[in-house]
């Protein structure tokens, strides 16, 4: 297992403990991905995941940029309109230096 892969376990496991239900996982589209798609009650929730092992170089919310967010919004549309799906939903981020985890709801 690399570390983003290890990354996205360690969001996973941490919005499931928040109780958030675990839907699908690195949803792939010819213009971008979506690392996480989980469901918060009602919302379905779009989950970007940035690991950094240290804060050295700006840490992990540094590394995610308006073209990334531009391409995860455009696979969200995607993913909503192929299932059909017409609920609100909303963009986290979950921000991982080390072993630290920030979750930042409805950031874009």
């Amino acid at each position: 297992m690399n570390q983003g892969q290890h990354a996205e376990l360690m969001a996973r496991t941490y919005l499931e403990q928040q109780g958030l239900q675990f839907v699908v996982q690195n949803q792939r589209y010819r213009f971008g991905e979506i690392d996480l798609i989980m469901r918060d009650k009602q919302s379905w929730v779009f989950v970007e995941v940035k690991y950094r092992s240290s804060t050295q170089f700006g840490g992990a919310l540094s590394a995610l940029s308006s073209a990334q967010i531009s391409r995860i919004r455009k696979a969200a549309a995607q993913y909503l309109q192929t299932h059909k799906i017409n609920a609100p939903c909303r963009f986290d981020v979950i921000a991982i230096n080390g072993s630290d985890i920030q979750w930042l709801q409805g950031c874009f």
